[in-house]
């Protein structure tokens, strides 16, 4: 059995957004050589999220008006008790929470096999600092 590992960077000027990073997984897949096995991709922050959905704009706008209605941003420690200890990101671990840690995916005949639409998605919720995802691919 292979196994490959590569880490992909982001730093995002806003707090919250996403970025289609389905190019750059593909990359690692086609890096690795493995044809047959599984592709892990992994939020490495607590306050980011790595998710899998349709690549439309306004979903996308959706999500954020969402999830700022489920966990709004407010940086006092009166709303969130983890800003309390000196952070102001007491909404993004909430956010995160939501939209999940990691997506697998499947390899069969060295791509990634996916439903239609699927792409895979990088979501900060505390950005303007460099952070990192995990592409973890094992098979054959």
């Amino acid at each position: 059995m292979k196994s490959f590992t590569d880490y992909l960077t982001f730093t995002v000027a806003k707090r919250m957004e996403f970025i289609n990073i389905t190019s750059q997984v593909e990359d690692a897949v086609a890096k690795s050589g493995v044809r047959e096995g599984l592709c892990l991709v992994n939020a490495m922050h607590i306050t980011a999220s790595v998710f899998i959905n349709d690549d439309e704009p306004g979903l996308h706008q959706d999500y954020k008006d969402w999830l700022e209605k489920l966990a709004p941003f407010d940086a006092s420690p009166q709303v969130y008790r983890h800003n309390r200890t000196g952070e102001d990101n007491g909404d993004a671990h909430h956010k995160r929470q939501i939209m999940g840690r990691e997506v697998v995916v499947a390899i069969t005949g060295g791509k990634l096999d996916f439903g239609p639409w699927e792409q895979i998605f990088y979501g900060e919720f505390d950005g303007r600092r460099p952070k990192r995802v995990l592409v973890k691919i094992i098979g054959e």
